[in-house]
């Protein structure tokens, strides 16, 4: 049975905007661990899925596209947002 996670990416640290953070992403969780090539070394699995992410504009959209295709998923919950603000004078206490 295929399994996907459904989540909201995160900002990440090199982003100083929040472009790309309000798409939900549909993700295949991996079904085989990933294997060192002997050759080249290089890390890699035999399971393409984990190659595709989907994206939509909201969970609904995401959760019913999950169910028409019959993948199971779990929605993963971000956190919310905690933002101080801050002010010049502040590093002056």
């Amino acid at each position: 049975m295929t399994l996907a996670r459904i989540y909201k990416p995160s900002k990440t640290a090199m982003q100083s905007g929040w472009a790309r953070t309000k798409m939900w992403v549909l993700e295949y969780v991996p079904e085989q661990k990933k294997a060192n090539d002997p050759l080249m070394g290089w890390a890699g699995s035999g399971d393409m899925r984990q190659q595709i992410k989907l994206k939509f504009e909201t969970c609904e959209e995401a959760e019913d596209y999950a169910q028409r295709k019959g993948i199971s998923f779990v929605v993963l919950e971000a956190e919310p947002r905690r933002f101080r603000p801050k002010s010049y004078a502040d590093n002056f206490k």
